[in-house]
This record gives structure tokens, C-alpha cells and sequence, in this order.
């Protein structure tokens, strides 16, 4: 009978170990086991009699699973409001329901010396949305612990750009106890599970680093001890053979290809591996949203002085044809629950030809959801094309409104304050082709929009109604701007609210879209 217990006392302790530390090998599941005459509390180093003192300095570990579902909400959202599907193999299996995902075929190592265990399993998830633009897949899934922490690493791939090797969640295995499986396999179960920063740049910035994820359950059987390496593997001298022909062919083309990628660029094959779009939309837009809204920038958007900065999602470039296909992730949403207003530009895209090009944005106003709405033409009359210090640079490019960008502030009562060929701010495009390329700081001179605070009615050529809303030359329609407190409206005041009003206009009409309007013009 204890012949048969050995390998599941033997299982059991270098689990625990590899989960708990050196702590956990006194824990009752492995102290049932432990040879007589041997402490409970005793500690690692303790004497022991010679069938446990014998112990190899590292064992293997076999047929693992991992289940984890990675984000119950996610799996929910990809599956609902994006109409998306999420896919499992490679040796991966999702449980019915939209259940979560084990990753089977676990091999690996326990080393006793500091308790750290290292598992890859087989298996990828796939998750797309043709709706929401979004194509990410979760392989080469591995778990990393040592002592009462950890890792679950993995190969991410977002819209075609890979990060291997991430880890994508912490592991916190302090308060976690193992039970005993089939065949004597040690399951730890539900380990809770963070958000790494890698994690959240991998998933765009939908998640916020030290988020909860769907805690993961942890299956191991323990192999044979690792081989020790045999003193025959020592194949170290016929490497120094070799380095007479490698020294030779020195001038292979190294220098010439790092030329091609650094200098005036042209080359169609020249990989873009980073950038920017940074684009403020309109002045007057964001500064009538300032009086009495809000704007938050997520998915790795970021706000400027000028207006944001969008990530490089993927692009491709070419210097002599004059072409630039590129994307952008994150977003921008424009809040302004007093006026009813909120709207969401997301998915920017520039296609550029030569002289001309243009910016497609997905829209969501007021429960509405426009994709792919050629929202701007850009003027590349003046662009180059070519490549200084590995950056492309496309910078301050005049952008005027499309009539299908001028749709998205229609109104039912007065169609859109903003008409077909209207200013926008200028858009800078910002395409890095190494590493260490250095891309320009978004700041200052980006606005093409000549609805400026302070310039009084009529400054933006996007007004609507007289330079009203509501009526009577008011916002709310009370009849006249805020008094002072003498009866007439400040100079300072007078500016503003000019501003708010005529380049606001276009906003509030927006929001009301689908509010009905009451008596005297108010919302």
C-alpha cells in the first residue's frame, strides 16, 4: 500500500511546492505522506530519512491543463454587442455556454531548489468582430511561478501585430490550496488573476492594468526527475571550426540593408513598426464641449494641447508610389449629458494617394452607429512622403468635412450645422520604421478651425440658426445670454458664450436628434 502512495505523496509535494513555496510542503495534503518519524512543522532542510533526503533537484511535470476563461465580461461582449465569434484549437476547448477555455497538454519543470515551476500548454483562442474591428488571438499559452506568485504568459496578435511572450496576467497564490485530481494529479483552483500592463496594451487599452481577470485553475502530474546533463553533451570544441569561413564573408550586405530603412526611404517592403495619428477633430467642437461636458480618450488614445494622439494599429508605405494605408486604434468620446450629447469617433483610418487622401472614422452618436464613414478629404499637395530618421511623416495636412461627416451632427429639426468642405483641425500622420525612431510631439498650430473662444458670433463658418440655439440669440432658448448681475453681459462673457453658441451649435443640434423640442425652443 505505501509503494502505491509514493508517487502521489512525490505528486503532491512538488505541486504544492511549485505553487506555495517551501512553506506549503508542511500543508496536511502532503503531511499525510511524509515518512514516519519526520515532523509535520519540520522545516525543508530538517533531517529526513534517506528515501526522502534522496530527493532530485528537479522533477518533470506532465499532462497539465489550465483553465481559464480570461475575462467572463469580454467573452460576453465579443459575443454580443460586437456580433463577434471566439474560436478554440490547437488542443484548446471553450465549455459550452460561452464557458471558458482549457488549454491542454502541459509539460514542464519543478525545480526544488527555489520552488519555481514552468508549464507550456497547447492551444489558441481566437476572438473577431467584423462589426467592431477587432481580430485577437491568445496561443503559446504558458504558466510561470514562483513562491506564491506567477504569470500566465502568452503570444498575442491584435489586427495582425504580434507581442510575444507576455505576460499577459499575475498570479497571486497566497491564500491557494491544492487538491488532489485523477491519477494523482494536484489541481489548484481558481488562483486569482490581474491585468498586466502588458496585458492591457496587448488588448488596445480596452482594460486597465491591475483589472480582475477570470481566475485560473491549475492541473499537474509529476513525470520522472529531470535529467542531469550528461558530460557527453559537451559539443563546445567543434564550434570554434566555424569561425574561420564566418569571418571571410564579412562584407555580406549588413551595412547596405540598414541604409535603405534609415535614409529617403522608397522601398515598398520597408515594414512600418509604429506611429501615431494625431488629430484634434474641430477647436470649436472641444471648446463648446468644455463649457459644460466632458472628454475621455481611451484604448490608448491620449489627450494633447492640440488635440490627440491615436496609436498605430498597422500601416503600409510606399515613398516612391506616394501611397500610405494606415490605422489607428483607441478612441475619443464627447460627453455633455446637459445637452444630451454624446458621441464616439473610433477605428481612424488614412489612405493617402499622391496629392489627396483621406480619413475614415467609425461614428456613434446618440445610439447610432455609423462605420467607416469617409469623414474628411486631406490636402497632401505640400506632404512628403519620404523617410527622415526612419519616421514618415504626413505633418499638418489641411482637412476639410465630407457631406457624409456633416450628416453625423444632422438634427431632425435642422438638418447639420456643419456643411460639406468645412475646415477641420489638421491632421498629422506619424510612421516609425525601427525601433528606436523618435516620433514628433503633438503640440501647438494643428487647428485648421477657425471657431476660436472669444471670437464672438459668427466666427465659425459652422453655425447654425442665426448663431442661435434655441431662439431669441440663446442657448436653452431663455432670450438672452447670462447676466452679470448689471443686466448687460461682460465683454469676457460675451466672447464665450459667442463661441459656445455658434460653434456649439452643431452639437446641441446632434443631441437633439432624438429628443423631442418643447415650447420657446428648450430641449
Amino acid at each position: 500500500m505505501a509503494a502505491t502512495r509514493r508517487p502521489i505523496a512525490r505528486a503532491a509535494a512538488v505541486a504544492t511546492a511549485a505553487a506555495l513555496g517551501a512553506a506549503a510542503l508542511a500543508l496536511p495534503a502532503v503531511a499525510a505522506e511524509t515518512p514516519a518519524g519526520t515532523p509535520v512543522d519540520a522545516p525543508a532542510d530538517a533531517p529526513r530519512p534517506a528515501d526522502a533526503r534522496q530527493a532530485p533537484p528537479a522533477y518533470t511535470l506532465t499532462d497539465g491543463t489550465l483553465d481559464w476563461g480570461l475575462k467572463e465580461s469580454f467573452r460576453k461582449y465579443v459575443t454580443g454587442m460586437a456580433h463577434g465569434k471566439i474560436t478554440a484549437g490547437g488542443g484548446a476547448k471553450q465549455a459550452p455556454d460561452n464557458g471558458v477555455f482549457t488549454f491542454t497538454g502541459g509539460k514542464g519543470t519543478y525545480e526544488m531548489a527555489d520552488h519555481a515551476m514552468k508549464a507550456a500548454f497547447k492551444g489558441d483562442v481566437r476572438f473577431t468582430s467584423t462589426a467592431h474591428k477587432f481580430d485577437i488571438t491568445v496561443a503559446d499559452v504558458k504558466v510561470h511561478t514562483k513562491g506564491k506568485t506567477g504569470a500566465i504568459q502568452a503570444d498575442v496578435t491584435l489586427n495582425g501585430a504580434e507581442q510575444n511572450d507576455i505576460d499577459l496576467a499575475k498570479l497571486d497564490l497566497t491564500d491557494v490550496r491544492p487538491g488532489q485530481g485523477e491519477g494523482g494529479a494536484m489541481t489548484f483552483k481558481d488562483i486569482p488573476a490581474t491585468l498586466t500592463a502588458a496585458g492591457a496594451k496587448a488588448f488596445n487599452g480596452m482594460y486597465q492594468e491591475g483589472q480582475a481577470l477570470d481566475p485560473a485553475t491549475l492541473t499537474v502530474k509529476t513525470g520522472g526527475p529531470v535529467p542531469s546533463p550528461s558530460p557527453t553533451d559537451k559539443p563546445t570544441k567543434p564550434t570554434p571550426t566555424p569561425t574561420k569561413p564566418t569571418s571571410k564573408p564579412k562584407p555580406t550586405p549588413t551595412k547596405p540593408t540598414s541604409k535603405p530603412s534609415s535614409g529617403t526611404g522608397g522601398a515598398v517592403g520597408d515594414k512600418v513598426v509604429g506611429g501615431k495619428l494625431s488629430w484634434g477633430l474641430k477647436e470649436s467642437f472641444r471648446r463648446y464641449i468644455s463649457t459644460g461636458g466632458s472628454v475621455r480618450a481611451s484604448g490608448g488614445a491620449k489627450k494633447t494641447s492640440a488635440g490627440y494622439d491615436f496609436p498605430h494599429a498597422k500601416a503600409t508605405w510606399n515613398a516612391g508610389a506616394k501611397k500610405v494605408d494606415a490605422s489607428f486604434g483607441g478612441s475619443v468620446r464627447f460627453l455633455y449629458k446637459g445637452h444630451g450629447i454624446d458621441m464616439k469617433f473610433s477605428d481612424f483610418k488614412v489612405r493617402a494617394r499622391g496629392k489627396t487622401g483621406t480619413l475614415t472614422v467609425d461614428v456613434k452618436a446618440q445610439g447610432r452607429t455609423s462605420n467607416d464613414v469617409k469623414f474628411a478629404t486631406l490636402d497632401l499637395s505640400r506632404a512628403s512622403y519620404k523617410a527622415k530618421g526612419d519616421v514618415v511623416l504626413l505633418g499638418k495636412v489641411p482637412a476639410r468635412l465630407t457631406a457624409a461627416g456633416a450628416e453625423q451632427f444632422e438634427s431632425e429639426a435642422a438638418g447639420s450645422p456643419y456643411k460639406k468642405g468645412e475646415k477641420l483641425d489638421r491632421v498629422t500622420v506619424a510612421l516609425t520604421l525601427s525601433a528606436g525612431a523618435e516620433v514628433p510631439s503633438s503640440s501647438g498650430g494643428g487647428s485648421g478651425d477657425s471657431g476660436a473662444a472669444g471670437g464672438g458670433a459668427g466666427v465659425d463658418s459652422g453655425s447654425a440658426g442665426g448663431g442661435s440655439v434655441g431662439g431669441g440669440g440663446s442657448v436653452g432658448g431663455s432670450g438672452s445670454l447670462a447676466s452679470t448681475g448689471s443686466g448687460t453681459p461682460s465683454g469676457a462673457l460675451l466672447g464665450v458664450a459667442g463661441a459656445v453658441v455658434v460653434a456649439g451649435a452643431g452639437a446641441v443640434y446632434a443631441a437633439r436628434r432624438r429628443q423631442p423640442v418643447a415650447r420657446g425652443g428648450h430641449a
